[in-house]
């Protein structure tokens, strides 16, 4: 159940937030309380709302060890179905009055889940490659796409919309990393596991087309969705085998910065 705050003494309101999609109101049951309570009250629902979503986030993770955890998983997925509606239904609930101090907490909150879900966001791409070969960084502004094919891992750049690389990519669309590679990517970027960078630019005429997410797509609303993420890959399989890369793609994912 979402988190709710609720104050019953006598005289004073009850605040109940969100306690269905869609209905982000309110409830006066006595007397009302003063205004400057009421949104403190809602601030602090919704910093436990988010708090409460991080928890859900984290253990939904659905592990594969174990193996008894089907229904377990299920009910995650339905909880975060529902929380993701409450978010875009209840987006507007914040009252301009609030203070400083109120936004600040929230913010704090946000920023807080926002962290943890990127980092296991980011776990979703590691050690899927060869042994020896670490983990390449994901661009800030865009993403990138992996696979492993016979024992090589690959891994292709994307810029979101309104970005560009430092460098030309157009005859580079991937890098490798791999036992003739010595276990290094073999990236512009000499010496990390920087494979690119994507700059704020008007332009986008460093790399090929389908090294740029679309206008309104950028990289997380393309993961958000499996048909996008699909394509994204399936491209990417092409163009490997393009380039003369036969074999079946393993370990295939895509993660964004």
């Amino acid at each position: 159940m979402i988190p709710v705050v609720s104050h019953q003494r006598p005289h004073l309101q009850r605040v109940e937030t969100c306690m269905h999609p869609g209905n982000c109101e309110t409830e006066s049951i006595n007397s009302p309380v003063t205004a400057s309570k009421s949104k403190f009250t809602l601030a602090m629902a919704l910093s436990a709302t988010l708090a409460w979503l991080c928890s859900i986030a984290v253990v939904s993770s659905c592990a594969a060890q174990d193996g008894t955890s089907g229904l377990r998983c299920s009910s995650h997925t339905e909880l975060l179905e529902r929380l993701k509606q409450v978010a875009v239904e209840c987006v507007d609930a914040p009252p301009s009055g609030w203070s400083g101090q109120q936004t600040a907490a929230l913010l704090l909150s946000m920023k807080n889940l926002t962290d943890t879900l990127q980092r296991q966001q980011l776990r979703g791409c590691h050690g899927n490659g060869p042994g020896k070969c670490p983990n390449a960084e994901v661009p800030d502004n865009g993403g990138l796409a992996c696979v492993t094919v016979a024992n090589k891992r690959y891994c292709k750049p994307l810029c979101n919309h309104g970005h560009d690389f430092g460098f030309m990519r157009r005859g580079r669309l991937f890098d490798e990393c791999s036992e003739q590679t010595r276990y290094q990517w073999n990236s512009q970027y000499v010496g990390g596991n920087t494979l690119a960078v994507c700059h704020e630019s008007a332009f986008q005429v460093s790399g090929t087309s389908s090294a740029y997410f679309p206008k309104d797509e950028d990289c997380l609303a393309v993961k958000s969705s499996s048909q996008l993420t699909n394509g994204v890959m399936e491209a990417f399989a092409a163009e490997l085998k393009n380039q003369g890369i036969e074999g079946e793609p393993q370990f295939a994912c895509l993660v964004c910065g």
